[in-house]
């Protein structure tokens, strides 16, 4: 079927080498991209066709929707680092299990707690208006026939259970998105129709409608709670140096004057690799289940 490698690359000065290497990765990845592939059902949406469509739909094949942001990660790491971090994970993934993946949204709450706008590249986008914009496209989504509907995100996630605005934002908008499809579907009434009288062995089971969307972090409490969470630091920066060295400068770690960013010194390809291991098999697990 199909796939994409998805690529962001820093709008600042490089060396001519890194520019090739950078326009190499992109040509590569352009290659990728429409080249067909024998096997199990697999494709970025993009490149999708209807008879796929119909054929996820027909096999209960999980979709995957990318969440990310666009944030100041230091002077040595890509704005889209949150984002790359998704869709670079699910990259490899999706070469391990049938799984469509969506185009990534990358345009979420990112907040200006790490740093202003100005010249840094932090793209904010208010809560409020992603939640109903979310609500949209999960509406959507169930309309064309998906009944097993993932967001997966990467961006203050340590606090996923408690939730922080744009994994918010995507839970209300999944919530909302159910009850009115529901609703407009079965009609008023619907959960409290005679028919829906196993609805709490369903649930018990994990195939009440509640089920049909769901979102999760790139890195869930397993994970966090055995490797270095944090912000352009040791942990991102050696995660995005396995996931997407492109987006990494790490003689650019120097340049920064942040306590973030300090033990971004001590980042390495082999410890990002490690970690990326653990994410993709438990989103394996989650996705399956």
């Amino acid at each position: 079927m199909y796939s994409q490698q998805n690529v962001s690359q820093k709008h600042c000065p490089r060396p001519a080498k890194a520019h090739l290497r950078s326009a190499e990765r992109a040509q590569t990845s352009q290659i990728s991209y429409f080249q067909k592939r024998d096997g199990p059902l697999r494709f970025f949406w993009l490149t999708a066709y209807s008879y796929q469509i119909k054929e996820a739909i027909t096999k209960h094949t999980p979709v995957v929707l990318p969440i990310g942001v666009m944030e100041y990660h230091g002077e040595h790491m890509a704005v889209g680092m949150d984002t790359l971090a998704v869709t670079k994970s699910l990259d490899r993934l999706e070469r391990q299990m049938e799984v469509v993946i969506l185009p990534p949204f990358s345009y979420g709450a990112a907040s200006y707690a790490v740093a202003a706008p100005e010249s840094s590249g932090t793209l904010h986008v208010d809560a409020a208006v992603l939640a109903p914009l979310a609500e949209q496209i999960f509406t959507g989504l169930l309309r064309i026939g998906f009944r097993n509907i993932h967001g997966v995100i990467h961006h203050q996630t340590e606090n996923f259970s408690a939730g922080m605005p744009t994994d918010l934002a995507f839970k209300i908008g999944a919530r909302q998105a159910l009850f009115k499809f529901l609703e407009r579907t079965n009609g008023e009434g619907w959960w409290g129709a005679q028919d829906m009288n196993d609805y709490y062995t369903q649930h018990q089971s994990g195939n009440d409608p509640f089920n049909w969307i769901k979102l999760h972090p790139l890195m869930d409490e397993a994970i966090i709670k055995n490797y270095i969470f944090d912000h352009a630091g040791e942990g991102e920066t050696s995660l995005l140096m396995a996931l997407a060295p492109e987006g990494v400068e790490i003689a650019r770690v120097a340049e920064n004057n942040t306590w973030y960013t300090k033990s971004a010194f001590n980042s390495s390809t082999d410890r990002g690799e490690e970690v990326t291991a653990k994410i993709i098999e438990r989103l394996m697990q989650r996705l399956k289940s």
